[in-house]
């Protein structure tokens, strides 16, 4: 092991954390940071929202960040600011980049990493090498040329490495910065908890699972193609996750249950239905909740999105759907016993191979970070 591979210092920053252990906002971070935070050649300094930090975690929030982040979070985050109320998201993004520019500016580290594409314009004029991981929601920004140059002017005059969570965005992304960065995918990892999940679907009635934020984007076409579909009695669509839009109407046949935490869903509703469904047309890059239901070997009913292709094989793990009836098509696949069980296996085989835990993802940040830091 090389001087560079026995000791880093990274500087991590996220607008999304937890609040607490049973909270599900930015939880992927926290298990990113987990896995770091576990290596001995790390030493992590964060930049993100209170909760529950890694014991070998360093807090880098600086005066009033604290509150300024909660504050934020409890109105739903710059993107949903920017959306509701323009003027006041713009006030609050520009307060985000000059927090965050202090907070660079406060650690002498050998790698800034920078979770969402949008923070990286808050990067200091230093020569500091950066890994940017850029999330689904973040590919918007590439259609705006003022922020794209403003980002290669942050990027252009140091080592960086972007690093989007899925193989789709790699072309775009390339095409953008690729002549001042490398782009490498870096996939997220899966708790080990999911590769464990016991499933027993119910035969009797099946039931399928949409985990998501509620909004209209989120939801996209789930409650019109599935109103003649989930009310025969034969089939139960379950609801999970968080009403964010109150102009949203939940129709009766619905069952929802609101918020879940990942104990529940590994719990209770992973080993009883019979695949996970989402129909979003929202930004996506690459769906956690998806994942973790590969590894539970749960098959997947998903829309048209480069995200969703970038994840499901036909049949295979699961089935893109364009209308009712290819999601009819599928129901009727996937609600097959021996169909079901096919897919578990194959589902939970290729997820452990293409992405395995948490400790595997922080392996590949290592490696990411080393090279920045040798290339030096």
């Amino acid at each position: 092991m090389n001087q560079i591979e026995q000791h880093l210092s990274v500087l991590m920053t996220s607008t999304s954390f937890p609040e607490h252990s049973n909270d599900w906002k930015g939880l992927f971070i926290l298990r990113m940071l987990e896995g770091l935070c576990a290596r001995p050649q790390l030493q992590m300094h964060t930049w993100c929202p209170p909760g529950p930090l890694p014991e070998h975690a360093n807090c880098a929030l600086q005066a009033g960040d604290a509150r300024w982040l909660k504050d934020l979070n409890s109105k739903g985050g710059i993107a949903q600011l920017l959306r509701k109320k323009p003027f006041e998201g713009f006030i609050a993004s520009l307060s985000l980049l000059k927090r965050l520019n202090r907070a660079f500016k406060s650690r002498s580290t050998n790698v800034y990493h920078v979770n969402w594409l949008q923070c990286a314009l808050a990067l200091p004029s230093n020569s500091r090498p950066a890994v940017i991981c850029v999330l689904g929601t973040d590919m918007e920004l590439l259609k705006l040329p003022l922020v794209n140059r403003a980002l290669r002017n942050r990027i252009a005059n140091r080592k960086t490495v972007i690093c989007p969570n899925s193989d789709w965005m790699v072309e775009p992304l390339r095409t953008a910065f690729g002549d001042i960065a490398k782009v490498e995918c870096v996939p997220f990892g899966i708790d080990d908890r999911w590769y464990e999940v016991k499933r027993s679907p119910d035969r009797d009635r099946e039931k399928w699972l949409c985990v998501s934020r509620i909004t209209k984007g989120k939801i996209g076409d789930l409650f019109d193609w599935g109103s003649n579909i989930f009310n025969d009695g034969k089939r139960e669509l379950h609801l999970v996750g968080p009403l964010q839009d109150e102009d949203i109407s939940i129709p009766e046949w619905v069952n929802f249950h609101g918020p879940a935490t990942p104990e529940l869903l590994a719990e209770k509703w992973f080993p009883e239905v019979t695949g996970l469904i989402s129909l979003s047309r929202h930004s996506e890059g690459r769906p956690q909740v998806m994942l973790e239901a590969m590894a539970a070997g749960l098959p997947i009913i998903a829309s048209r999105l480069p995200a969703h292709e970038d994840l499901i094989s036909k049949n295979s793990v699961g089935r893109i759907c364009d209308n009712q009836s290819m999601l009819i098509e599928a129901l009727e696949f996937f609600g097959d016993p021996v169909n079901n069980k096919n897919t578990q296996l194959q589902s939970r085989e290729l997820t452990k191979e293409r992405f395995g835990n948490w400790d595997d993802c922080a392996r590949r940040f290592i490696d990411v970070y080393t090279t920045l830091v040798g290339d030096q």
